[in-house]
């Protein structure tokens, strides 16, 4: 069913089209990652080391390349991938974010990987942007673009497959802001809300559905919420990527299980991801365990002087009430409307 406004409302609300019968225009069809059914269940940073090593077993035989940041969970990859390749963002504009590139340094060093800079700016994002779109066909997140410049010069390296690290935030607790504490309803939908629709559209749809089905009387399952909206969008940005790219990747984290509830006081009490903490420390002793760091992307320096243009916008947005993945949003958005509707 081709629903113009609800898929633009679900994309600025969830980052993703959530209702896989929906589409933007006759003649596309977005596709939503799956999360794994089956995953092996684990309670101790023993057994995720012991699920990782089964993982990368089984790749035997393939030349891989890692993402490798300056945070824990592809650190933990590292130590599995001696003589690989790795991949690490470098911005050639905005904020350098040279603690974390000194880091993926130290981790390549400790396990004798080659590491290789990815160096990033408008003009070598702004180029694959169209190709990730088309092959979404739908509006993208803003990692994809970069995913693809990675991706495109990992295969130049000869890489058959990239590595990366993202679920493990989701699966381990790594979402400490969004578990800092019990929600109620109306305060999670705020907090997750990623652009408010009726905020920025003349025509918003209703998407409210969606939170609706994890209400809980004024509280909400937010874990559940997570585990199954959150990761839909957030997987589904790597695949997208990595798919436009034509490269195969792998996730070691996805197939992986909690055998016991997250236990949310050590989340809230500064240890996310303590599992994954436990297993750094084993990997690297003596080194300070990082804090996360999501992927560095300038798009507040990208995006200081726009504004939307089209008739599905509101008129006169302020767009100083907008982050720099807010303006993204929006214009990734026009971007997408302009290529399949001029």
């Amino acid at each position: 069913m081709v629903d113009k406004n609800f898929c633009m409302s679900s994309y600025l609300a969830f980052r993703y089209i959530e209702r896989d019968d929906m589409e933007f225009f006759d003649g596309l069809h977005h596709r939503n990652f799956q999360p794994l059914a089956d995953r092996i269940k684990v309670s101790t940073a023993d057994d995720i080391d012991a699920a990782l090593k089964e993982n990368f077993s089984k790749l035997r035989g393939k030349k891989l390349g890692l993402m490798l940041s300056g945070g824990m969970d592809s650190a933990c990859l590292a130590a599995y991938m001696k003589g690989c390749d790795a991949y690490t963002f470098r911005f050639l504009d905005g904020t350098i974010y040279t603690d974390e590139l000194k880091r993926a340094e130290l981790f390549a060093e400790t396990y004798g990987l080659q590491l290789h800079f990815v160096d990033i700016n408008w003009q070598t994002i702004e180029p694959q942007v169209d190709a990730v779109l088309k092959n979404k066909c739908a509006p993208v997140h803003s990692i994809e673009p970069q995913l693809v410049v990675a991706a495109n010069q990992a295969k130049l390296d000869g890489v058959e497959m990239m590595i990366v690290g993202e679920s493990s935030d989701l699966i381990f607790g790594g979402m400490d802001k969004l578990l800092s504490r019990n929600w109620t309803f109306d305060d999670f939908v705020k907090r997750y809300t990623f652009t408010a629709p009726a905020e920025v559209l003349n025509e918003p749809a209703d998407v409210s559905y969606l939170f609706e089905r994890y209400r809980q009387g004024d509280k909400i399952d937010f874990l559940k919420f997570m585990d199954e909206v959150f990761s839909v969008e957030s997987s589904g940005s790597y695949m997208n990527a990595f798919e436009t790219a034509q490269i195969n990747y792998f996730d070691p984290y996805a197939n992986l299980q909690m055998s016991e509830p997250l236990d949310l006081e050590r989340v809230r009490n500064g240890e996310s991801k303590y599992l994954i903490r436990e297993l750094f420390r084993k990997k690297y002793p003596g080194v300070p365990v990082p804090e996360k760091v999501p992927m560095p992307r300038p798009v507040d320096f990208y995006f200081n002087d726009w504004h939307p243009t089209r008739r599905e916008f509101k008129e006169n947005l302020d767009m100083k009430n907008f982050t720099g993945n807010q303006k993204w949003q929006l214009w990734c958005l026009e971007r997408f409307l302009n290529l399949f509707e001029p």
